[in-house]
């Protein structure tokens, strides 16, 4: 919570902010309720800060200084006597994971997916955390990475950051293993398609992806244990 005039909304420029690693954007913004229950805090606020505007921020912004514009949900208005009497919803708004009604995020990358998509954390984090992670394969007849296409027509290898986004696909056979092993077993002009069985998914180009992989990277981000095939059951 902000108090003082408002800063007025800003609109984010950067790639970080909300452009998923295939070029796509998160869905349009979505407004703050007209009028959303007021927290206690925001009415103590308002007895010691009569006549301000009092900006209420997405609990899951985690920068420093003053939050962006795009990060603040709406603001109440205290009058002479610090009793709140107006609110007004930021159209500029971009809600995040939790304020779209986002499952909890399964793993390290899952979670930087869904922060980047939205705009609440750097898209670039993705391929970062993504090099050193385990994920599972679906396999086609030869064994091979299934490969598919996006709607928009982009061919891809569907990749699967934890168990819980694998199961979602069907009892399929399937194959876990390190995203550095994986890289090149990938079909010419296929791209990785991280957790299409998820909230929200992301293309990500194989030259970021070796870039990424040639910088280094953390330890193991994903939540799949292990690299184990897994047939289909019978």
């Amino acid at each position: 919570m902000s108090d003082s005039p408002a800063p007025r909304p800003s609109s984010p420029d950067d790639a970080a902010s909300g452009r998923a690693a295939d070029g796509r954007t998160p869905e349009p913004p979505v407004t703050a309720s007209p009028s959303p229950e007021i927290p206690a805090e925001v009415r103590e606020a308002a007895l010691l800060a009569p006549d301000h505007w009092l900006g209420m921020v997405d609990p899951a912004w985690r920068g420093e200084g003053p939050p962006p514009g795009w990060a603040l949900i709406g603001e109440w208005r205290s009058g002479m006597n610090g009793e709140i009497e107006e609110w007004r919803a930021n159209e500029d708004y971009r809600p995040s994971p939790t304020a779209l009604g986002w499952p909890e995020p399964t793993d390290d990358v899952d979670e930087a997916v869904q922060r980047a998509s939205t705009g609440y954390g750097p898209v670039d984090e993705v391929p970062r955390l993504l090099a050193a992670a385990e994920v599972s394969v679906l396999l086609g007849p030869a064994g091979e990475p299934l490969a598919a296409r996006t709607p928009d027509g982009d061919a891809v290898i569907p990749v699967f950051t934890s168990p819980g986004h694998l199961r979602a696909a069907g009892l399929l056979a399937s194959e876990t293993l390190r995203v550095a092993d994986l890289v090149g077993r990938l079909p010419r002009g296929h791209r990785l398609y991280l957790n299409p069985t998820g909230a929200v998914s992301m293309v990500i180009e194989t030259e970021t992806l070796l870039a990424a992989l040639a910088s280094g990277a953390p330890q193991a981000a994903s939540g799949i244990p292990g690299p184990t095939p897994q047939p289909a059951a019978r």
